[in-house]
């Protein structure tokens, strides 16, 4: 054959060759990651808002004419402040009608600071209980006999005994206000009708901070009448409502993660109450839930939550579950086919079908309980490409 028959062949093989390589099943590209060991936490995530534990509204006391309210919100009041005046109407205060009931209301006041007065000695009894225990439960840790859980419990239960009695003083000084505004409008119809045309003083009930101005104008009152809601910014705590199917997995004192609530750093906070009946609430796509509040206290300092006032936004993560030294790969290599649970793993260029078994699954990631071992190489979302056998390509190869 001459030269240039033999440069032909050449050519055309290596033209078949090139057609051969072009046509070739080219390998899927896949994002792919590792199975580790690590720390597993399940969480339950939700939007919650903060709130003062203890709100305490101021009415008017009787009818008549309100002076303006100067006050503002954030306003800082002292117990016994003046509030605002009122300027009662003389004639109900001459009947005989209106003297009983406000001998009534004497008596109502009186046996209202008595109940709280035993609230306050109940808290207190409760109080310096916690602290016995929180001594004895520190005694039995440093002897190594008590858990750092049970440590833990008696510390959140002292400081849960504080501000119940901190709250149980507030309720009485509220009601010891109530008997001497009850006593001083019996004194009214004592001193006769010319009495009767004073101001009377409204006064604060508690130490705090106004968070409400429900009437800020001059304006006629009934008795009753709501006029500004006092409470102390720094007593905060958390409400979030959650699905009630996850309900059932939070427990009393489980530990929360408070995030994106404007601070640089999480807080830290504490489930105090999961309340036992729920509520229906329609979600943003229309379904009806059953969803259940949860009550969290916030343990982290005044001075890392500066800032955090009454009805701020949060996002707050409850810990239901943890595994240490667990085999984690990411939620978006699982997929089901049936009852069972499959991811792809990748061997040799290759993916091959696995069954696994499921530990549970949270936010981004699950913990397996069988079926792969650390180190192994899983396909990251799969697309429909994808089978038992195909040729990979790793995206960041």
């Amino acid at each position: 054959m001459s030269w240039t028959g033999v440069v032909g062949v050449g050519i055309a093989i290596a033209a078949v060759a090139a057609v051969i390589w072009a046509l070739r099943p080219q390998p899927v590209k896949v994002e792919t990651a590792r199975a580790t060991r690590g720390r597993f936490i399940a969480t339950v995530n939700e939007d919650g808002k903060t709130r003062v534990r203890e709100r305490y509204v101021v009415a008017a006391p009787l009818a008549g004419g309100m002076a303006r309210i100067g006050l503002k919100v954030g306003d800082r009041l002292r117990d016994g402040d003046r509030v605002t005046t009122i300027t009662p109407s003389p004639v109900p205060l001459l009947d005989a009608r209106s003297r009983r009931e406000a001998d009534e209301r004497l008596g109502a006041a009186e046996a209202t600071r008595e109940r709280t007065q035993a609230a306050v000695q109940r808290a207190d009894a409760q109080l310096a209980q916690a602290r016995t225990d929180l001594d004895r439960t520190r005694d039995l840790a440093a002897r190594g006999v008590a858990t750092t859980q049970a440590l833990e419990r008696a510390e959140l239960a002292l400081r849960v005994a504080d501000r119940d009695a901190r709250a149980a003083q507030f309720q009485d000084h509220a009601a010891e206000h109530e008997v001497s505004q009850a006593r001083a409008l019996l004194g009214r119809y004592d001193r006769g009708g010319d009495a009767a045309a004073g101001r009377w003083d409204v006064t604060a009930p508690v130490a705090g901070a106004v968070l409400k101005v429900f009437q800020e104008s001059e304006t006629i009152v009934s008795p009753g009448t709501p006029l500004l809601e006092i409470g102390d910014p720094s007593d905060l705590e958390i409400v979030i409502d959650v699905l009630s199917s996850e309900a059932v997995e939070i427990s009393p004192g489980a530990q929360v993660t408070i995030e994106a609530w404007g601070g640089p750093q999480p807080l830290a906070g504490r489930v105090r109450r999961i309340e036992p009946a729920g509520f229906t609430k329609i979600s943003t796509l229309g379904v009806e839930e059953q969803r259940v509040n949860v009550i969290i206290d916030v343990t982290s300092s005044a001075e890392a939550r500066g800032g955090l006032g009454d009805g701020y936004r949060v996002e707050a993560r409850i810990t239901v579950f943890e595994k240490d030294d667990a085999l984690i790969v990411p939620v978006g290599a699982l997929f089901r086919t049936g009852p069972q649970w499959q991811v792809y793993l990748v061997q040799g260029g290759r993916v091959e079908l696995r069954n696994v078994e499921l530990v549970r699954r949270s936010g981004r990631f699950a913990a397996i309980a069988a079926g792969l071992d650390e180190g192994d190489e899983v396909v990251v979302y799969p697309g429909d490409r994808v089978r038992p056998g195909s040729a990979v390509a790793r995206l960041r190869d």
